[in-house]
């Protein structure tokens, strides 16, 4: 496959049904995600919410006009390491179609890019445990495992 074709843009409203198959597209996003035709009203709000703000982006990566990978990109403010800037990556999801074939690495460079050019001091992202080709993944880019990770599930209220 041609990669030169790549190139990355950030995404639209117009793009989030595909962004669901994305997400949904392995096994841990398939029990978590729901993908609908109309979109569920909660991924459309989020969405809306994530464009909105000047911190927030969701990159695609679209190889001949179609959207094939995706992830979400968080510029954070920090107190620590001088009142520096972090980017956040999360959701990285690459089609089955073009998986191993350079694209997450292409998509994931991007970010790192487009985080350096903000001014970022650092790029981090968490990834699953239970994903070690991931791991391996983000190893081989230089990403380092410097902290542990740790998540609190909240239950919705009924107002919310």
């Amino acid at each position: 496959m041609d990669l030169s074709r790549l190139s990355f843009r950030t995404a639209s409203e117009r793009d989030l049904t595909t962004l669901l198959r994305l997400l949904a597209d392995d096994p841990l996003g398939a029990s978590r995600e729901v993908v609908s035709d109309p979109v569920q009203p909660e991924y459309a709000e989020a969405f809306r919410i994530i464009d909105s703000d000047p911190h927030q982006e969701v990159l695609v990566a679209t190889l001949d006009g179609e959207v094939v990978g995706m992830l979400q990109l968080t510029y954070v403010p920090s107190l620590t390491y001088q009142g520096s800037w972090r980017g956040q990556i999360e959701g990285v999801r690459v089609s089955a179609r073009v998986r191993s074939l350079g694209v997450g690495r292409r998509l994931v460079e991007e970010a790192v890019d487009r985080a350096r050019t903000r001014g970022c001091r650092m790029v981090q992202l968490t990834t699953d445990k239970e994903r070690p080709r991931a791991i391996r993944f983000y190893e081989g880019m230089g990403f380092t495992a410097t902290h542990e990770g740790m998540k609190l599930h909240l239950t919705r209220t009924p107002d919310g």
